[in-house]
């Protein structure tokens, strides 16, 4: 809350306030009709007075109402613009596996709407806790200054619905709210998953199929909600029927009175007053109820943000050190991914010298991208060392380590401004001639050229959209303008039409110039120039050497070169043309 903690306590106060001020017009109005009773039903001086403090205890209840729920929204909003900040800041900081097992709508769910969930808890609830503990304690008070036995008959309604209330409000309750929680961030998640791939959705016509999980997750929240309903609905509608039923234990406790004492006057009097007040005491209880509630889904919400933000981060080193060499040594390395129980790659050990190129290759799930992705830490290494330059990466200063790698995916990412700020993320300090080199260098300038705004084109509705070759070419430019001594290649031409291939492979030549490399690839003729290539087969290395030394080896990589050469070589046949 910053400087506006003080908010908080001064909008509960004045809730409180509030609340004895909203219970000053009945007994004035009690007052009235008593002071008409005995004087026969001429108004008075007295009268009047009531009616004036009446009306200005019910003004000020509603002033002092606004000016808690002013305080109390003026802190939330600190509260809730704060948790978004606070809790991006740590994302941001994040070891980059965070970002593999969590997806974004995920993500987004616990953030944004759990700090909106926040905000009406602290501009809301909080607040009318205060009116919560008052208003039975004063009306409590008052049940039992003017007639205790009618403030008794009041206690039974009460205590049962206390009762219902507390069986409501336990264990199951809770875990509902857990399970509630899970349910909503797993429906924002299948929603943006939907949602991002209904181009795909459409051109494959499978949107009854594609739809499947988005519509599993809705109902599955569906069934929850209603389920949980139905199971209460006997106890809600007994604890509705009583908590509202005061009158029908304080009518004949009255009648009784009435018989056993004469003194109609006095115990109508109090009747009328009680009649008067206990709804406003039933309201409270209510209220408490779905205070307890909110507290359950705010207390579930802060520990969602606190398990989301609280990921493991990766080892600091307590003396980073610098990169002096690039040479890449993985020493016996093993990892298994988090909940996982197979190995994804077992005791692998190779070497990349400075200023020379290792590829990898194999069959899908083999364990190249991991591989890939402990050099920058992505994560750590479960078991044995990767270093750079002799330096453990664990013990290398974090920002040096990004500082000296270059990355390029095989799914690109473009931000939706100019072409030349996403070219720049990769130097903010560039020059403008720096990056027109870097352009040319990509073999860029014919995307630059055809646009009409150039550089200064944006991406997206505002400006153009780039093909997948176009947008890895973009992205080769921002890591050419980085100019990293080490630079990671994950297919980086996978959805590259055969044009856009062979600009693609003349940029990847401009980019690696004199680096280190460790590139990935299914294309192998993009892999034949390189200095060792890798065979990864099931987490381990099969095979590896150079291309000629590997077929000669007639091994796997003989086999997945004559396959890659079929595949290359193949061409529709004159029957299936005409067909």
């Amino acid at each position: 809350m910053g400087s506006r903690k003080i908010l908080l306590p001064v909008s509960m106060l004045l809730s409180a306030l509030s609340a004895l001020a909203g219970m000053l017009p009945f007994i004035s109005i009690w007052l009235i009709v008593k002071s008409l009773l005995e004087t026969g039903g001429i108004p008075g001086e007295d009268v009047t007075t009531y009616a004036w403090w009446a009306a200005g205890s019910a003004a000020g209840g509603v002033i002092l109402y606004y000016a808690a729920l002013m305080s109390s929204h003026l802190a939330a909003f600190r509260v809730e613009s704060n948790i978004r900040s606070e809790a991006m800041q740590k994302v941001i900081k994040m070891p980059l596996g965070f970002f593999d097992t969590n997806t974004s709508g995920r993500i987004r769910k616990i953030i944004d709407d759990n700090a909106s969930i926040t905000h009406s808890f602290l501009a809301h609830q909080l607040p009318d806790l205060a009116a919560t503990i008052i208003i039975p304690a004063v009306s409590i008070i008052l049940i039992f200054i003017f007639d205790w036995q009618l403030g008794i008959a009041c206690m039974i309604p009460i205590i049962i619905s206390f009762i219902l209330m507390t069986s409501m409000m336990g264990g199951k309750s809770q875990q509902f709210m857990k399970n509630y929680m899970t349910s909503l961030e797993e429906m924002n998640t299948e929603a943006v998953e939907y949602v991002r791939g209904i181009p795909v959705v459409k051109v494959f016509q499978q949107t009854i199929y594609s739809f499947k999980n988005f519509h599993k997750a809705i109902m599955s929240y569906n069934h929850m909600v209603y389920g949980y309903t139905i199971m209460w609905k006997q106890p809600m509608s007994l604890y509705t029927v009583i908590i509202n039923g005061f009158v029908f234990f304080l009518a004949p406790v009255c009648i009784l009175l009435i018989g056993y004492s004469g003194n109609y006057t006095s115990v109508l009097l109090n009747f009328f007053l009680f009649v008067l007040v206990t709804p406003v005491f039933s309201q409270s209880i209510m209220k408490s109820m779905y205070l307890e509630q909110a507290f359950g889904q705010a207390s579930e919400v802060m520990e969602r943000l606190d398990n989301l933000t609280s990921f493991a981060n990766l080892s600091v080193s307590a003396n980073p050190r610098k990169i002096e060499k690039y040479n890449i040594v993985f020493n016996k390395v093993s990892f298994t991914y988090p909940d996982a129980v197979q190995k994804a790659i077992d005791e692998i050990s190779f070497s990349i010298p400075e200023g020379k190129t290792v590829a990898l290759v194999g069959a899908s799930g083999s364990g190249k991208t991991t591989i890939a992705r402990l050099i920058p830490r992505f994560w750590d290494a479960g078991e044995g060392q990767v270093s750079i330059g002799g330096l453990d990466v664990k013990d290398i200063d974090s920002d040096d380590l990004m500082d000296k790698i270059s990355f390029v995916f095989q799914n690109t990412k473009l931000f939706k401004t100019t072409l030349l700020e996403n070219i720049k993320y990769g130097n903010p300090n560039a020059t403008i001639d720096e990056v027109n080199l870097a352009v040319d260098m990509a073999q860029c300038r014919e995307i630059i050229d055809k646009q009409p705004l150039g550089l200064q084109t944006k991406i997206g509705v505002e400006g153009t959209y780039l093909s997948g070759g176009e947008q890895q070419r973009i992205v080769l430019a921002r890591a050419i303008l980085k100019n990293a001594p080490i630079v990671v290649l994950d297919e980086a031409t996978a959805f590259a039409d055969p044009e856009n291939e062979h600009l693609i492979h003349r940029a990847l030549k401009e980019l690696t110039r004199g680096k280190t490399v460790l590139i990935i690839a299914h294309r192998l003729t993009s892999i034949a120039d390189a200095d060792n290539i890798l065979v990864i087969d099931k987490g381990q290395i099969a095979e590896q050497g150079s291309h000629t030394e590997l077929l000669n080896r007639q091994g796997i990589y003989l086999h997945m070169w004559n396959e890659y050469q079929q595949s290359v070589c193949w061409t529709i046949g004159k029957e299936a043309h005409n067909a």
